[in-house]
């Protein structure tokens, strides 16, 4: 049995030019939509993340409580479970499965909040990550429906630094002989372990191994090796070359600038946001440092830039922590009854 359901979007023209046929959004709600359908929010996922992924966040008592609100969680386009490169018959499988915009994503879901739900506002668009990236994406698309905004450890554009690493994880997949140019037959398993290894040392920050802290709760790992391998490829095994690869594209190509009637100018863009918006980057995270998003918030009206404060980087969030959860849950309480 299937813990989420499907939305089918048929023949999809993306804005990279090519056709995604016959695609499919996976998605899965929590509570109940109220009668003036104003209790909807949207929480995208991340990179190689899945619906259940985001869980940790939703909860009786939390911000994103189902008795209170109807929670949208729809799959990104190639991670897996929505079309993607391992579930996408020929011959747009593999490899030649088309290029994803963070723009396309969203004009999926915006499909599946407004044609299966009747959905006409959101209260609330949050995201993690990538699910950050769509976040902004949403707020520049839909300035209208989105009511309320809070991208959380993730930016509205994908910057050079953040592009190099995601170089490292790419070129971890392509260097395994194995992956024969993305028509594998078997998982290129030498390269998985080594995408692994590159984003052992940007998701965490320096702080977080000074202090040793994969050794205490919640990951109680021996010795940093046991880390390594238990936690970082442990965590990429379980998941597809080309799936990531696919993410990958999507994550180095952000940039809300290049959504229609904005010509690539990214400060144009986040000057039309019109939700409520709180920007929250944390301190050490090495992929989305807080300086990049303090220069987007001083182009979105009326917007605050709110930090994460501690050691864990970008892994302040996906729920990996209990202090920096209550952080961002709290910011999402009060973005709520604002």
């Amino acid at each position: 049995m299937l813990d989420y359901d499907i939305f089918e979007l048929g023949d999809v023209r993306l804005s990279t030019g090519q056709t995604l046929r016959a695609a499919k959004l996976a998605y899965k709600t929590y509570g109940t939509l109220n009668e003036d359908k104003s209790n909807a929010i949207v929480y995208p996922t991340w990179y190689s993340g899945q619906h259940q992924d985001n869980e940790w966040l939703i909860g009786e008592g939390m911000a994103l409580d189902p008795s209170k609100y109807f929670i949208i969680v729809p799959n990104m386009l190639g991670n897996g479970l929505s079309s993607s490169p391992s579930n996408t018959p020929a011959p747009h499988d593999g490899a030649r499965f088309p290029n994803v915009t963070f723009y396309d994503q969203v004009e999926q879901q915006h499909r599946l909040v407004t044609e299966k739900f009747g959905i006409e506002k959101l209260a609330l668009v949050t995201g993690w990550s990538m699910g950050a990236g769509q976040t902004y994406q949403w707020a520049v698309s839909y300035p209208d429906m989105v009511e309320r905004a809070l991208p959380f450890c993730g930016s509205s554009k994908t910057a050079e630094h953040n592009v190099v690493f995601l170089e490292a994880v790419k070129y971890a997949i392509y260097t395994d002989a194995a992956w024969q140019d993305g028509m594998y037959t078997s998982q290129p398993v030498k390269g998985l372990r080594a995408v692994g290894r590159v984003y052992a040392g940007w998701g965490l920050s320096q702080a977080f191994y000074w202090q040793q802290l994969y050794a205490k709760d919640p990951f109680d790992y021996a010795s940093l090796e046991d880390f390594l391998v238990g936690f970082w490829e442990g965590l990429f095994l379980a998941k597809d070359a080309n799936n990531l690869l696919a993410m990958a594209w999507t994550w180095q190509n952000g940039n809300v600038g290049n959504t229609p009637g904005f010509d690539g100018d990214h400060e144009r863009a986040l000057a039309s946001i019109k939700a409520k918006t709180i920007v929250m980057p944390a301190e050490k995270d090495l992929y989305f440092p807080p300086e990049d998003e303090e220069y987007a918030v001083g182009h979105i009206p009326g917007a605050e830039l709110r930090v994460i404060p501690g050691v864990w980087g970008h892994f302040a969030g996906g729920g990996a922590n209990t202090v920096d959860t209550a952080f961002i849950n709290a910011a999402l309480t009060e973005l709520l009854e604002s």
